[in-house]
């Protein structure tokens, strides 16, 4: 798979629908490049989608200082927060002005991994990135990433190869109290790397 930075997604891909390009990710690829130049790099395969207002579940943007106004756009920024104490990589969706988002929940590593566990300590590989804060730590992201354009030259991602309708599986979204009914969950179905969240309902 190519990495280069001249593949990368622009920030007007992430202009539309947050279900369905959240969808569309499967497949791509995030790439990190690290101050010297190693290039970590890891294919998505588990996505969730956020859209408010039509989404009961962002009644807790109001809770977290700054969502609000970062979720809003423009289109195409990293939304990098932390919930629970754990940090979690969103991308920004929507025209400016209106609150949506993807979250990355879990990738396969392509390159770098063994960089990758210099910040993950971990006893089995399929830990090293299965899940939405593990991916956060394994790419080396920190929130000075908050706000970025999602093709900038440290962080982007690439597209992959058309994932087909009958390789996802589609469930609803973990961790959720409201919004638990909507099946906004999209993941490589029988890959190893999805992380073990259970769904809402």
């Amino acid at each position: 798979m190519d990495f280069s930075h001249d593949r990368a997604l622009p920030p007007t891909f992430f202009a539309g629908d947050p279900v369905a390009e959240a969808r569309d990710l499967l497949g791509s690829a995030v790439v990190r490049v690290l101050p010297d130049g190693d290039i970590l790099a890891a294919r998505i395969v588990e996505t969730e989608g956020y859209d408010c207002p039509r989404d009961p579940s962002c009644h807790v943007i109001a809770r977290l200082p700054g969502a609000a106004a970062m979720m809003a756009g423009p289109p195409g920024r990293v939304y990098y927060h932390v919930a629970y104490d754990q940090p979690l990589l969103n991308i920004i969706c929507r025209p400016e002005g209106t609150q949506a988002s993807i979250l990355i929940r879990a990738a396969e590593p392509l390159r770098g991994e063994e960089r990758m566990c210099e910040r993950r300590s971990v006893k089995r590989r399929i830990d090293l990135s299965n899940g939405p804060a593990k991916l956060v730590s394994a790419l080396h992201l920190g929130p000075e990433f908050r706000g970025e354009p999602i093709d900038g030259p440290a962080f982007y991602l690439v597209p992959g190869d058309p994932v087909p309708e009958d390789a996802v599986t589609t469930t609803t979204r973990v961790g959720l109290k409201r919004g638990a009914e909507l099946p906004w969950r999209f993941l490589l179905a029988g890959n190893p790397w999805v992380s073990a969240g259970k769904p809402s309902a």
